[in-house]
């Protein structure tokens, strides 16, 4: 390729001639606006170290599993991304050579949305000009490592130049929230939030289990010797999560199962888990329990409740051992909501003081069961495509299957759902691109006025998420 490397500035809008041109127009309304950024992984001691991202392999390869497992699919493993050692390969520890792994490799994102991502980041943010691939790896290498090694560059600057206006973190249930306090001593206190994430306090035939269980109680303060200290010691870090600036809870159970049972039952699990002799079938049982308790908490303390049932993770067991979560190759699996919500939705689907939002993976349930769900219960709004549907036609596929029964007042708005700092502005700007495709689409088909369009991009690009996810009163 002989020209410099550029992107189109119709990228993702429609191919119509006449949709794409009311597209730019919405598109034009919500490309400037902050990022609200309320559901993510990109971890906090980034921003209360905020020290360098140390190499172009570290900041964009080893910490994203949809680029590495991509690769991963095409012979390339994970000790070679510089991911970890396994007991037959020591991990790769040269940046550069896992760099131009990535490079030599480039051709296998075509068509995905991981390869938008880094376009835009690469080209964007670091004015690459030259497509990757095996011979331009080492001069993009050199390019991005002088970018990356400005004093400029770091995660509290970037939340300015990435005009972020408030990202939440995903923290342990035990987490000691002392980076969140740091970073509110330093006045970032209401622009990076932490987020309570119980999932593994919630499975107890996990093997960690009792340990995790420890951690809580220290955290708490509180002694787990039974289900009502248990209850307690969650409450109590739930309160310290509100005081520290959380927004919300975040739960990723394979199931959406919220049937609660009654005391006696749950003492009884519980303390078999204790015991170590806790079945499978009393572990789901007890899990699906927890959910409705933390719904009922939420009712209690303001947390919006966040869901995303139905991957299961670590489907390898070997990645799984060898790297540890995140590693195992998560794969979606099909997903029940109408029964399994009911409990739950029949207890605090009215309540004044609940909000949850349902994500899902399975496109099956968009129609028939969480758009019917979102478009009567008050308290259920409806996430944003997450995960293997985050993708151009996806997205698209997610407006065409929920908004007719759910509106958009119904929803979340985008959330980017990632560790990759590099690709949030990149994940948001294809949303809003898309969302103005859609919305132009209905304008040139006389189903909506050109103001209202560009209205709801604005409502979904910023102001639902900002109103999903209040702060807690």
């Amino acid at each position: 390729m002989s020209d410099p490397w550029t992107l189109h500035p119709d990228r993702a809008l429609p191919a119509d001639p006449t949709t794409r041109g009311i597209a730019r127009e919405i598109y034009a309304a919500t490309r400037d606006l902050p990022i609200v950024s309320m559901h993510g992984h990109v971890p906090v001691e980034w921003f209360a170290q905020d020290s360098s991202f140390g190499d172009p392999a570290q900041l964009f390869v080893v910490p994203d599993h949809y680029l590495t497992r991509m690769l991963v699919s095409q012979g390339e493993t994970l000790p070679r991304l510089g991911v970890g050692s396994t007991d037959t390969e020591q991990v790769e520890t040269d940046p550069r050579e896992i760099w131009r792994r990535f490079c030599a490799g480039w051709r296998h994102f075509r068509g995905t949305p991981t390869r938008y991502w880094l376009e835009h980041a690469l080209v964007e943010i670091f004015g690459v000009t030259q497509r990757p691939s095996a011979e331009t790896a080492d001069a993009i290498y050199d390019q991005v490592a002088a970018r990356i090694a400005e004093p400029g560059f770091r995660p509290r600057a970037l939340l300015d130049e990435f005009n972020i206006e408030v990202i939440a973190t995903t923290d342990a249930a035990w987490a000691s929230l002392e980076d969140h306090r740091r970073l509110a001593k330093d006045g970032y206190g209401d622009r990076v939030l932490p987020t309570f994430r119980p999932d593994p306090l919630l499975h107890v035939d996990r093997a960690t289990w009792r340990d995790e269980i420890a951690l809580l109680a220290r955290a708490a303060d509180h002694e787990v010797d039974s289900y009502d200290d248990y209850l307690t010691a969650l409450r109590a870090q739930r309160r310290a999560f509100v005081e520290a600036g959380a927004r919300a809870t975040d739960h990723g159970h394979l199931a959406a199962d919220t049937a609660p049972l009654d005391d006696v039952e749950a003492r009884r699990i519980f303390d078999a888990a204790l015991a170590g002799t806790v079945t499978a079938a009393e572990a789901e049982a007890f899990s699906g329990h927890m959910l409705f308790q933390m719904a009922a908490m939420s009712t209690e303390d303001g947390l919006v409740m966040q869901l995303h049932p139905g991957v299961l993770r670590n489907h390898a067991t070997a990645p799984f051992a060898a790297f540890g979560p995140d590693k195992g190759y998560d794969i979606p699996v099909v997903t029940e909501f109408t029964r399994s919500l009911r409990p739950l939705l029949d207890a605090f689907g009215h309540h004044p003081g609940f909000t949850m939002i349902a994500f899902t993976v399975d496109e099956d349930v968009y129609s028939r069961e969480l758009a019917p769900l979102a478009g009567v219960y008050p308290a259920l709004r409806l996430g944003a495509p997450w995960w293997f549907l985050d993708a151009p036609d996806a997205m698209r596929r997610f407006r065409e299957a929920a908004t007719e029964t759910a509106g958009f007042s119904n929803m979340s708005g985008f959330v980017d759902d990632t560790r990759a700092f590099c690709s949030i502005p990149a994940r948001h700007d294809l949303a809003r691109r898309i969302d103005a495709g859609y919305l132009g689409r209905l304008v040139a088909e006389h189903r909506l006025d050109l103001d209202e369009a560009a209205e709801t991009a604005v409502d979904l690009a910023y102001r639902l998420p900002q109103a999903a996810y209040p702060a807690p009163r």
